[in-house]
């Protein structure tokens, strides 16, 4: 039997997934093509949702709503990818290692928290959100402080690390440290700006918030060290913390080094219009793995479920169609919005690249938690789920009237 293998299972590996099994069953080829997707666990984690409390419950489990669609689904770690010979060489959760031969693959297993080996201690010390397990094990920790005896160190709060994620969890903090008195909250980055990265649109928004919430932020500021109860700056600084929650900087997955093909400072596979990798005919890679254009203007897919959503549609679609030698279709995302949760300050929406500042406060806020608890949530059905794998363009015009449109 023909087969598409995935590796993956978060917002790009679900689409592709659903996107190539809706054009295989459209087919004449529908009990011919394979679709096999493999992955640690069945489940989709909400990822962007992870700086949240109750993060355990993010989740979505994947396996009612495969078997409903007719997806196959092996539960392990791929360890090796032979572009050669076609196969995948997968590690079960009992060691047991099996291999499968694919006639397409998509490379979906997205992205990790770069963690510098520079740092002394990082490795044991610091906290991150970048998975269910460390979002969890973070929440336990910071319920667990109550029960220690009152110090700078168990009051204080660090995030290291200024860009998108590390302003959500440092502003969301506040109201997650209620049961802590007299908490202190420090956001480090090295950046001369404050949302540097952000662009300048937003930057005045995000300096108010991060000053009505009371936290203090050291610009121009790197981390040398971490242990148990400090922060120690390359300035020599000592900050007395129980708590360091690193979120400077992500890679995508290590899988894409062993595919040939040109590679961007995020370790991301350059892809075609197609999202297929010129120098492996027989691999796509999506999401967080892929290095995608997404206009005629220079712009290149960010790491987020904006651009992971749309580009497991296409490459689902491609790789199939490229089977069943169907015409395939170009990934094209030109427009873009961001949307940043600033807490109990609100949030702060922006249209474009060049991130002109489109909405703030409550109604920002509402846009925000309509994404984060609808949108980029897939459907429970999967016949549903099937029917909205067909890869479309919107704009972010109507992307916005449509999300107002919903919390009205």
């Amino acid at each position: 039997m023909t087969r598409i293998i995935i590796i993956g299972t978060g917002f790009s590996g679900v689409w592709s997934a659903f996107s190539a099994k809706r054009i295989i069953n459209l087919s004449q080829k529908k009990n011919d093509i394979e679709v096999l997707v493999i992955s640690p666990e069945p489940t989709l984690v909400i990822r962007p949702r992870l700086y949240e409390a109750n993060a355990a419950s993010f989740t979505r489990d994947l396996g009612p709503m495969f078997e409903e669609a007719g997806i196959k689904f092996f539960q392990g770690i791929v360890k090796t990818i032979d572009p050669d010979v076609h196969t995948v060489f997968v590690q079960s959760a009992s060691g047991l290692e099996s291999s499968f031969d694919y006639d397409r693959l998509i490379l979906a297993a997205g992205s990790s928290v770069v963690r510098p080996r520079s740092i002394t201690g990082i490795e044991q010390h610091a906290f991150d959100i970048d998975s269910l397990k460390s979002a969890v094990e973070l929440e336990a920790h910071i319920e667990n402080l109550a029960s220690l005896p009152p110090s700078p160190a168990r009051n204080t709060f660090v995030v290291c690390g200024g860009g998108f994620t590390g302003l959500e969890i440092v502003t969301e903090l506040p109201k997650r440290l209620a049961h802590i008195p007299n908490h202190r909250i420090i956001l480090i980055d090295n950046s001369k700006d404050v949302g540097q990265a952000l662009g300048r649109g937003p930057r005045p928004v995000i300096a108010q918030a991060l000053e009505d919430l009371g936290i203090e932020v050291k610009l121009g500021s790197s981390v040398a060290a971490i242990d148990a109860d400090s922060i120690v700056l390359a300035s020599g600084e000592r900050i007395a913390s129980k708590t360091a929650i690193w979120t400077a900087g992500v890679r995508a997955t290590p899988l894409t080094q062993q595919i040939p093909g040109r590679k961007d400072g995020l370790g991301r596979l350059q892809v075609d219009e197609h999202l297929r990798v010129p120098s492996s005919r027989d691999i796509f890679a999506t999401g967080d793995a892929a290095a995608a254009l997404s206009d005629t203007l220079g712009h290149y897919t960010m790491m987020s479920c904006q651009h992971a959503i749309p580009l497991g549609r296409v490459s689902g679609y491609n790789a199939a169609a490229d089977l069943l030698d169907e015409h395939l279709i170009a990934y094209t995302q030109p427009a873009y919005v961001c949307c940043l949760d600033l807490g109990s300050s609100g949030a702060v929406v922006t249209e474009g690249w060049d991130r002109d500042v489109n909405m703030t406060g409550g109604l920002a806020k509402r846009v925000k938690g309509y994404i984060n608890r609808d949108v980029i949530y897939p459907p429970i059905d999967s016949r549903k789920a099937l029917e909205e794998a067909v890869p479309v363009e919107l704009n972010g015009n109507q992307l916005i009237e449509h999300i107002l449109s919903a919390v009205a």
